[in-house]
């Protein structure tokens, strides 16, 4: 299981967001998510769920929590990968979705006396 940092950009300033540059930190699963949100001393309340897919639940990170978590362990990724890795997350979950849900079965023909 892994944590998960992508590049730095200039995402702008505004209202809720301070800082010019940051990034976002995911992680394989939600605990390690948190878990690694605490040792960066993160508020749960910064957490940034997302409706549908988990893969895209995320922190924002300031450049210098980026570092830190970088040396706690955090594999950096370009946006090109952290892309691949929203996809292939994507994929597989919907895959396991498709495995977890009954397969129609085929409707059998209604046979009425008078109209086969």
């Amino acid at each position: 299981m892994t944590v998960y940092v992508d590049e730095l950009l200039a995402w702008g300033k505004s209202a809720t967001w301070k800082y010019s540059h940051s990034c976002h930190m995911t992680a394989d699963t939600i605990d390690e998510l948190h878990q690694m949100a605490a040792r960066l001393g993160l508020k749960r309340s910064w957490f940034q769920a997302h409706k549908t897919n988990p893969a895209l639940h995320h922190y924002d990170l300031t450049a210098s929590k980026r570092a830190l978590a970088v040396r706690y362990g955090a594999k950096e990724l370009t946006f090109r990968e952290a892309g691949e890795r929203l996809l292939a997350v994507s994929q597989r979950m919907k895959e396991e979705r498709e495995q977890t849900q009954p397969q129609e079965q085929p409707s059998e023909v209604l046979k009425l006396p008078g109209f086969e």
